[in-house]
């Protein structure tokens, strides 16, 4: 079928969809929702036979959803109608929720339904809960109401008793320092996480604070005397705050004045205030409890270990400075007794390479450009990458739990064996970022995989990659295709039967012999160097597309017109 995409943004969801629908046959193009007469035109120029809406902030014209069929995907149980669905249901601490896939009529989210999927509600982010959950049982959903209409039918089911829900309030989300435990704080942030934060204000000043993560009884220790609502500590670049019973670490922060309205790590947004705070680093190998960004576990017999290196960053953003710190503890782990290391990333993302809202902030600074941050930024994560590519005696393996994109794509491909679960979308390219060349040696990277042919052809599309696709088309080795809980165990059963595999030292002669003559062949050092050169004219240029890219997709501004690569009715 020909089924056009109408969106508020081609989010994770989105592009979810938009493989899966592709993969199974049909034909897709996608049209940002910018105003009336723009979906219009392109319902009229693409002429679907459905129109799906995964992600909308406004209603679908009465002029298109009374001439097309028009499926809308609410991520809410059947009868749950409202813009804060997932918001409420977090908030609430809500045991299970779903997805339901309803037609567009004059109701807001109340017309027939035509499919649902349930699913127990973690305690977790409201972004995280929409990346895993939401859209899987969004593309189950979806894809038993297209077989529907697949096979003739027009009309959904009735829809059962409406329960609405008012779009949530900042009054709703407030947090009440004095009162307030732990649980219910970070309940708060949760529900507001990434869009659009819980306003609050640090050291004075107003700013939306996202990003939660409960603090350890033995960290709150240290501060037998603090008030609920004082600051006590930084880590990672996050803030500890008291509560009435324990502590939480906020790791994020949207400053209410315009100049940096936009998301950054907590303590650099307020680098001036956080300096007066002492810093409490976490160890690599640490209690369950014990939350920081790094994290190092190993298992296995001595002489068959296995590594385990976490490195969990908000939204996959990898800054220099986490980079920096992911080098050192890559370096610190380099003198274990190991045979496999599992790059971990973190769960809902791997990596996403260069970090934009960083880069973004420098352009505030005084002394600072982002062209500069930009630079340091991917030099920390070659200097990565090459560390990773140059480790020759162990078997190293990237663990893609979540998606990886631009960049850090490329990275999870320094390790000799990249596994990924079947749920996990790649976007192996950088042009959708103002026509980035990209770096993390790329160049030697890929043409080892697909030859120099097939990176070519993947370095000039723009559109996702489902990692099914990635496995067929050997840009990965392994993809799990079980469900999604125990996908780690399922890894770590492969890594450990891989450390004890008879022929291990042969794959370890092989590979350092491999790394010998492709070093002989052409320098890693030389593909750096004409990457590099590439990207300081993106950097430093007379073209601006990357900054002025950068700068929209950091402050969130409104979209003009559809990409071309996806709107391919135009």
């Amino acid at each position: 079928m020909r089924i056009l995409l109408l969106c508020h943004s081609f989010n994770s969801l989105t592009q979810r969809l938009f493989a899966e629908l592709r993969a199974r046959g049909h034909q897709l193009s996608v049209e940002l929702d910018i105003n009336d007469r723009v979906t219009e035109e392109a319902v009229a120029m693409f002429q679907p036979d459905l129109l799906i809406a995964p992600f909308l902030k406004r209603r679908i014209p009465a002029s298109v959803w009374q001439a097309l069929p028009c499926l809308v995907v609410h991520p809410g149980p059947p009868g749950d109608q409202g813009p804060s669905a997932l918001d409420w249901a977090v908030l609430r601490g809500e045991r299970d929720w779903g997805v339901t896939v309803l037609q567009a009529n004059a109701e807001f989210d109340a017309g027939p339904v035509w499919a649902h999927a349930a699913f127990p509600l973690r305690q977790a982010a409201k972004g995280s809960l929409y990346r895993r959950e939401v859209t899987q049982a969004a593309l189950a959903a979806t894809l038993a109401a297209v077989q529907r209409f697949q096979n003739g039918e027009r009309v959904g089911d009735a829809p059962p008793p409406a329960l609405w829900r008012p779009a949530m309030r900042q009054a709703d989300r407030a947090i009440h320092w004095a009162d307030h435990t732990t649980a219910e704080v970070l309940a708060r942030l949760r529900c507001a996480d990434g869009q659009p934060g819980v306003l609050d204000a640090l050291w004075g000043q107003a700013c939306h604070l996202m990003d939660g993560h409960a603090a350890s009884g033995s960290v709150m220790s240290g501060f037998p005397d603090a008030a609920p609502g004082d600051l006590l500590a930084v880590r990672d670049g996050a803030l500890l705050r008291r509560t009435r019973d324990g502590g939480v670490w906020i790791g994020h922060v949207r400053r209410a004045d315009a100049a940096a309205g936009f998301k950054q790590v907590a303590a650099q947004a307020f680098a001036t205030e956080a300096t007066a705070l002492p810093e409490l680093p976490a160890p690599l190998q640490r209690p369950e409890d014990e939350w920081g960004e790094l994290r190092y576990t190993e298992h296995g017999p001595e002489g068959a270990r296995v590594g385990c290196l976490h490195f969990d960053f908000h939204n996959g953003a990898m800054s220099t400075g986490r980079c920096e710190r992911l080098r050192a503890a890559w370096l610190a782990v380099r003198e274990r007794p190991l045979k496999v290391l599992l790059l971990m990333g973190g769960e809902d993302f791997f990596s996403n390479g260069i970090d934009l809202n960083a880069i973004e902030a420098a352009a505030h600074r005084s002394g600072d450009s982002a062209a500069d941050a930009s630079w340091r930024n991917i030099q920390a994560m070659n200097d990565l990458a090459l560390a990773v590519i140059e480790t020759t005696d162990w078997l190293t393996v990237s663990l893609l739990r979540g998606n990886a994109g631009a960049g850090g794509a490329f990275l999870a491909l320094a390790a000799d064996e990249v596994w990924a679960h079947e749920g996990v979308v790649l976007n192996p390219h950088y042009k959708n970022m103002g026509n980035l060349y990209g770096s993390e040696y790329w160049t030697y990277l890929l043409p080892r995989r697909l030859g120099e042919a097939g990176a070519q052809a993947l370095m000039r599309q723009r559109t996702p990659l489902r990692a099914l696709d990635a496995w067929h088309m050997t840009l990965i080795d392994h993809c799990d295709e079980a469900g999604r809980e125990g996908f780690e165990d399922r890894c770590l059963q492969r890594a450990l039967a891989l450390a004890a595999s008879y022929n291990l030292p042969q794959r370890l002669a092989a590979k350092q012999a491999t790394r010998e003559r492709d070093e002989a062949r052409r320098p890693l050092a030389h593909h750096r160097e004409q990457e590099l050169a590439r990207m300081h004219r993106n950097f430093y240029g007379f073209d601006p597309s990357y900054h002025v890219a950068r700068h929209h997709f950091v402050h969130k501004l409104p979209h003009a017109w559809t990409p071309r690569h996806l709107a391919v009715h135009r």
